[in-house]
């Protein structure tokens, strides 16, 4: 029987006080934020900063929930899939990226200036938490 599948994310802040967006080939062109699926037996900030250094090589610090969000169906991911998506914010103190094979490009942009980037519809929701909060 098909079951949601848990998967964690991160809107990171580097050195520079910019934010990290990807454009990854699971969601059509469209950019968001490094991530994947919690194994079993790991905890959300565990796989968050697994995830994050395997897709990035980024170290993360500062890792502190953001939101939950629910992607049923979306036309927007590469696939048919039902994923709740745990949201955090966390901070790096590395700037280089090296991607993984899911990785197409990236970008380290101003919080304000990551609205005008194509956003999947669940880094946007993100992006504009973290403009309400006044996070930095």
């Amino acid at each position: 029987m098909d079951r949601p599948v848990v998967c964690v994310g991160a809107l990171v802040w580097g050195p520079e006080g910019r934010v990290l967006l990807v454009r990854t080939t699971k969601w059509r062109g469209l950019w968001g934020v490094p991530g994947g699926k919690v194994d079993w037996g790991e905890t959300l900030e565990a796989a968050v900063l697994r995830e994050f250094r395997e897709e990035t090589g980024l170290r993360l610090s500062d890792v502190r929930s953001a939101q939950t969000q629910e992607a049923v169906l979306s036309p927007e991911f590469h696939k048919p899939a039902h994923m709740v998506l745990v949201d955090f914010f966390a901070r790096t103190q590395e700037v280089e990226v090296v991607p993984n094979e899911e990785i197409e490009a990236w970008a380290w942009v101003p919080l304000a200036g990551a609205t005008g980037y194509p956003l999947n519809t669940f880094t946007r929701t993100l992006v504009e938490l973290a403009l309400t909060r006044g996070e930095a």
